[in-house]
């Protein structure tokens, strides 16, 4: 089977949870059918966004059946793989495969990840483990410079020698790396797609060379990222900078540190959207207090996200 490469724009939708913690499944349908409805490239659920790293594993399980439902074919669901070992990175990718997901997203495993430095044969290693277990396109994930392996020209050069290895999602909140990136995987022996992941640049990522976007902030301005990409696409720089004008400062202020706290400022933002029903985020996450949602409706008013024809565009 032949891959293509990574492209677009993926959104990684925040996960509805009921005051109780557990998984809105009623909010979780209204919500995908909504960003399905936009045009995306893909949607990635089981990402960070969606509170992987929280979900028991049949939690997963179902999040991938109850997302493929609910897009009903309008576009491919990747799934996050978040796992510590390959033997359990397989049987994972498995599982979720059989539960419906048409691609994964692999995370690197942690601890064991995190320290520098990470040799090529043991990146290469864990994923080309994952796409021999699996017949479905892979995606690497750079994480933020720091916290993770860096995927380098030669971890990159490398990669390309997995068949169903697609492309990166690039978020290493950098535009200098995200720059190296775009060029090491420019000379690549076969295309590869760079997707930003970084929320607080993604028109200058799409400048930069992006092929598109694997993001969280795609679960709520999905069809104006998609519209934002295109122009770029076009050479039209005043449609994009027209349209990342407005949104840009509520993507910066969600995503700036702590940015673990970003799902739960998404989610105020997606409640005053009327696109789930609560905020609430699993502990040890801490919801927002009422200064923080009274800055994130104003942002989101200014972003013409909530208000008139945007809530109406939302029911």
């Amino acid at each position: 089977m032949a891959f293509e490469p990574l492209h677009g724009i993926c959104a990684a939708p925040l996960l509805p949870m009921t005051p109780e913690f557990a998984i809105d499944w009623d909010s979780t349908r209204h919500y995908l059918d909504w960003i399905a409805g936009q045009s995306p490239a893909a949607i990635a659920m089981n990402m960070d966004a969606s509170e992987g790293p929280s979900l028991f594993r049949q939690e997963q399980l179902e999040v991938v059946r109850i997302s493929k439902q609910a897009v009903a074919g309008r576009c491919p669901v990747y799934s996050g793989l978040i796992t510590n070992s390959t033997a359990d990175a397989k049987e994972l990718a498995r599982e979720l495969v059989d539960a419906g997901a048409d691609g994964l997203v692999v995370f690197p495993p942690v601890p064991i990840f995190l320290s520098k430095p990470v040799e090529i044969e043991m990146l290469v290693g864990f994923h080309q483990a994952v796409a021999e277990a699996v017949d479905v396109p892979i995606i690497g994930f750079q994480f933020p410079v720091g916290m993770g392996p860096d995927f380098t020209a030669p971890v990159l050069e490398a990669m390309a020698g997995i068949p169903n290895f697609i492309g990166l999602k690039e978020a290493s909140f950098d535009l200098l790396h995200t720059q190296q990136t775009i060029e090491a995987a420019g000379q690549l022996p076969r295309p590869l797609g760079v997707c930003t992941g970084s929320d607080t640049f993604i028109l200058e990522a799409f400048i930069m060379g992006c092929d598109g976007a694997l993001i969280g902030f795609a679960g709520t301005a999905t069809d104006q990222l998609v519209a934002m990409h295109r122009a770029v696409a076009e050479r039209d720089y005043a449609a994009g900078y027209a349209i990342w004008d407005r949104l840009g400062p509520l993507a910066r202020y969600c995503w700036r540190a702590p940015i673990r706290d970003y799902r739960p400022r998404m989610k105020e933002v997606l409640v005053m959207q009327g696109l789930i029903e609560h905020a609430a985020v699993r502990p040890p996450q801490l919801p927002v207090d009422d200064d923080e949602r009274a800055e994130l409706r104003r942002l989101a008013l200014a972003a013409a996200l909530i208000g008139g024809a945007a809530t109406e565009a939302a029911e």
